[in-house]
């Protein structure tokens, strides 16, 4: 057997090779990166892969030949490869490199891993515990023995175990907390392309999710993902099979795996498995949503590894698409056509995309989705928001270009969220903020854009909407745009995804909040900035310290009240907020007066709630839905004081 990594210089040109042609599942591949060495600096130069060589042996002598695809020009795309017992030769872009082989693996990766006192790190699961699909090995599978199947070499340094000072009740995980969580690990390493990855293992998330890979919004995206061991957790054959999936599908998402039903969003588009990627018995699917047969299906018959075109990806992506902290994730996939409704459709679900009639130039742009059904009652998942994967969203700028909006955070909903839509219950609601994403401020300039959702149920159907208008007005005067440069910065939009932050990375973003407040308090848009301080104030902030230590700050409600109590006021006198934001902002001002000890008070914000949307009109199924928020709220409240 000859394939494995090979390693080789000529000069100041490293080669890294990789031969792929036996041994366990071959992809039928030779590719390698190479790289400039000056000095003790090594730098990449790029990569290539031959996906069809020819491959001839005689005697103890294998000879692998083809022609190359490159990441740079060259005049010479033959690439040949000769070896002997070990060791030989390769030909690439006109250099002849002596290579001698290093390893079994394709890629080796530095994993670390550090867990939140009170969690457990998932250690291994013998997959004869519970029965497996015919011809599938019995073996006892490790994070890193899933991975070595799939020819990466998984280092898993000394974990780390992180105690809580002042915690207090609560170690429900939130996305600007990982957020800064990561930031502050990885201000240990420089801040470039690296074989490392970070894995939290953290209690919960606020959103009951069972891992996330939150590393999405700067320069050197990958490298910091998280699991929640509350919702994982469990000693039984059953617990301990899907904590090992969860592990492998949020690491694979660091190495630029995208989940099945979304390769048509990679760059360049890959196709779709079975069932529109659902069929796929891949670790990167949703055991629930597998077609056929759902999450029984699903382990009847996979076999615990990737399918051929994610090992094709692993082991021969080009370096700058597959290393942690280089290409961000789905490179390229920013810039797509506009969503095309299907033609056919009969799926009996609608999707819809609303927006109010103008924007203020900087104001965050907020739109609402909404499922519904036509004719028959129909069942379907409720994941309705642009972070949870299952719905996009396409914006078409003034200029005429289109750019897929891709979340700053990205939610791994591994869970069926099952939804009925029937006359009782004729739609599903969510608000969402796309103004800001991985790519930056999406609406920079004013002008018309169109935006357009996509939302892909259970069955697999792709429900495209009607394009929706979103007029962004020209400022008016200096303020207008004064106001406008302190809502646009990064920073700010990091903070307007994140609902606010604690974060020093995010400091300059928090004073220029702090500014507009203080200097132009009575400017419209002062309203949003005043809602991000007074949420980050309510809640307590966790951030784990250079030394390890998870450190709480506790809730500041006076602060929650101040700042909340203003936004519920404005929106009261017809403000900029929109419905749904503005019923979890007064719910979370409610915590805050009962933070305070103050039940009464809390209990009126939630009657003024419910007053104030019947005042609005809205539909009467959805004012029964705010009702019976206001009256689990009080009642949540009621058990904590």
């Amino acid at each position: 057997m000859i394939s494995g990594l090979y390693q080789g210089q000529d000069g100041g040109s490293r080669l890294e090779l990789r031969v792929d042609v036996d041994g366990a599942r071959p992809t039928g591949r030779v590719s390698g990166d190479l790289f400039s060495v000056a000095g003790s600096t090594t730098t990449y130069a790029g990569s290539f892969v031959v996906h069809s060589p020819t491959v001839r042996a005689e005697g103890d002598e294998a000879r692998i030949a083809g022609r190359g695809a490159f990441t740079f020009e060259t005049p010479a795309k033959d690439v040949t490869v000769t070896l002997t017992g070990g060791s030989g030769t390769a030909e690439v872009a006109g250099h002849v490199y002596p290579v001698a082989f290093a390893s079994p693996h394709f890629r080796q990766v530095l994993l670390e891993v550090d867990s939140v006192a009170g969690t457990v790190p998932f250690a291994s699961y013998a997959t004869s515990a519970l029965p497996t699909p015919a011809g599938c090995p019995p073996r006892e599978l490790s994070v890193a023995a899933a991975y070595a199947e799939a020819g990466i070499g998984l280092t898993v340094a000394e974990p780390g175990v992180i105690p809580a000072d002042g915690s207090g009740a609560d170690l429900a995980w939130d996305d600007a907390e990982l957020h800064h969580a990561m930031t502050q690990q990885f201000s240990l390493f420089a801040d470039a392309p690296a074989w490392r990855v970070w894995l939290l293992v953290a209690g919960r998330h606020v959103g009951g999710y069972r891992g996330i890979m939150f590393d999405y919004d700067d320069a050197h995206q990958r490298q910091g993902s998280a699991v929640f061991y509350d919702a994982i957790k469990g000693d039984t054959p059953q617990a301990q099979r899907a904590q090992l999936r969860t592990y492998v599908h949020e690491l694979g998402h660091a190495f630029n795996l995208l989940h099945s039903w979304q390769k048509n969003l990679a760059a360049p588009p890959q196709p779709l498995g079975p069932d529109g990627g659902f069929g796929d018995l891949s670790w990167m699917n949703y055991v629930q949503n597998y077609r056929p047969g759902g999450e029984p299906g699903y382990w009847a018959a996979f076999p615990f590894q990737f399918t051929d075109a994610e090992l094709v990806h692993l082991r021969h992506g080009f370096y700058r698409d597959v290393a942690m902290g280089a290409n961000a994730f789905g490179t390229g996939a920013a810039e797509i056509a506009p969503f095309e409704r299907p033609v056919e459709d009969l799926s009996g679900l609608r999707l819809e995309v609303r927006a109010k009639e103008r924007f203020g130039f900087g104001e965050p742009v907020v739109v609402e989705l909404k499922l519904s059904y036509t004719g028959e009652p129909r069942v379907t998942h409720g994941h309705l928001h642009p972070d949870t994967e299952f719905t996009q969203i396409a914006i078409t700028r003034p200029g005429g270009r289109t750019v897929l909006y891709r979340p700053m955070m990205r939610h791994c909903v591994d869970d069926s969220a099952e939804v009925r839509l029937d006359p009782g219950n004729p739609a599903l609601y969510r608000s969402a903020y796309v103004g800001h994403g991985r790519d930056g401020h999406y609406f920079q300039q004013p002008g018309e854009y169109l935006v357009r959702g996509q939302y892909i149920a259970a069955d697999g159907s792709r429900i495209v909407s009607d394009p929706c208008l979103v007029r962004v007005r020209y400022p008016a005067g200096a303020d207008d745009h004064r106001v406008a440069e302190l809502m646009l910065g990064e920073e700010q939009g990091k903070l307007f995804s994140l609902l606010g932050s604690d974060s020093p990375e995010l400091r300059a973003g928090n004073e220029a909040l702090d500014e507009l407040i203080d200097r132009y308090g009575g400017h419209p848009l002062t309203v949003y900035a005043r809602m991000v301080k007074g949420l980050n104030a309510e809640r307590e902030f966790k951030a784990i310290t250079a030394g390890k230590r998870l450190r709480v700050r506790p809730p500041d409600p006076k602060q929650g009240v101040e700042q909340l109590s203003a936004v519920a006021r404005e929106a009261a006198s017809g403000g900029l907020i929109d419905n749904i934001t503005l019923n979890m902002v007064m719910r979370r001002l409610a915590r805050a007066e009962a933070r305070q000890g103050d039940l009464g008070r809390a209990g009126a914000v939630l009657d003024r709630m419910v007053a104030l949307f019947e005042d609005k009109g809205v539909n009467p199924i959805v004012l029964g839905g705010i009702r019976r928020q206001a009256e689990e709220t009080k009642t949540a409240l009621g058990a904590r004081s």
